[in-house]
C-alpha cells in the first residue's frame, strides 16, 4: 500500500501532468531544452513576434552561443539521464522530491521512469501523454486525455523537440529574452518571456550545463518552482527492445 506522502505526491501529479510532461521535454538534453521554448509557446498559444523583434531579441541574446550549444548536442540519437526533480510549491509545506531516469530519443520522445516516492512510467510522444500501469498496459493520464487539446499540446512539444535539431531558433528568440553566458563547455541560459499571453504562465527558465543538461528551474508567474537536476548523461544510440515496445504500445 502507498505511503500517505506518495498518494499526496501523486494527487499534486495529477493535477500537474501538462507540466510533467513539458518538463518531460525539456529534460534530456539541450537541444530538448531549447525546443522546449517552441513547445511552450504551441501549449500555451502565445501569438508570434514579429520577425524584426525576433532579431532584435537575438543580437542581444548571445544567438552564437545558443546555436553553438543546440549543434553540438543536435548529432545525438537520444540521451539516458538520471533524475532528481523537486517542486516547491505555495500550496505545499515541504517540497515534493522525485527522483528516476529517463530516456529521449529524438525519433520517437521521452520515456520518463519515476522510482520514488512511487513507481510509475510516462511515455511522451506525437500522440500525447500516457502512464503505463502496473500490466504494461498504457493508460490517459489524468487531466491529460490522450485526445483534445490538451493532448494535441504536448503532440506539439513532442515535434517540436524533434525540429529544433534542424537549427531553427527562430521560436525561441521570438518568444523569449535569452540571455546566455559562458561556453558550450559549461554554459547558463535564462529565458523570460518577452510575449504576455507566455508571461502568464511561466516567470522564468534557467537552465546550465555543458556537454549534457545538469539543471533546469522553471518559475511559474504564481511563484511554484520545478527544479531538475540530471546526473549519469550518456548518449545513446538505440533504445532497447523494451523501450522500442513502450514507444509502439503507446501509438
Amino acid at each position: 500500500m502507498e505511503s500517505l506522502n506518495a498518494q499526496r505526491f501523486r494527487r499534486v501529479c495529477a493535477l500537474a501532468t501538462g507540466t510533467v510532461a513539458v518538463v518531460a521535454a525539456l529534460t534530456l538534453s539541450v537541444g530538448a531544452a531549447g525546443l522546449l521554448l517552441r513547445c511552450v509557446d504551441a501549449v500555451a498559444a502565445s501569438p508570434a513576434a514579429n520577425g524584426a523583434s525576433g532579431a532584435a531579441a537575438a543580437s542581444a541574446g548571445n544567438p552564437g552561443l545558443v546555436a553553438s550549444i543546440a549543434s553540438g548536442l543536435g548529432h545525438m540519437n537520444g540521451v539516458r539521464a538520471q533524475f532528481t526533480q523537486t517542486q516547491t510549491l505555495a500550496a505545499m509545506r515541504e517540497p515534493l522530491v522525485s527522483t528516476g531516469s529517463l530516456l529521449f530519443f529524438r525519433a520517437r520522445g521521452v520515456i520518463w521512469h519515476i522510482d520514488t516516492p512511487y513507481k510509475t512510467t510516462y511515455v511522451i510522444d506525437d500522440a500525447g501523454v500516457s502512464e503505463v500501469n502496473a500490466n504494461g498496459q498504457h493508460v490517459k493520464t489524468a487531466g491529460m486525455p490522450r485526445t483534445g487539446g490538451g493532448a494535441q499540446g504536448v503532440a506539439q512539444v513532442s515535434r517540436m523537440m524533434r525540429a529544433m535539431f534542424g537549427g531553427d531558433l527562430s521560436a525561441l528568440y521570438a518568444q523569449f529574452e535569452v540571455d546566455a553566458r559562458g561556453t558550450p563547455q559549461q554554459w547558463r541560459m535564462l529565458l523570460k518571456p518577452n510575449q504576455p499571453q507566455l508571461a502568464q504562465a511561466i516567470r522564468s527558465l534557467q537552465m546550465s550545463g555543458g556537454a549534457y543538461l545538469q539543471q533546469v528551474r522553471i518559475t511559474l508567474a504564481n511563484g511554484d518552482v520545478t527544479q531538475l537536476d540530471f546526473t549519469r548523461s550518456s548518449a545513446v544510440d538505440a533504445p532497447t527492445p523494451a523501450e522500442r515496445a513502450l514507444f509502439g504500445a503507446s501509438s
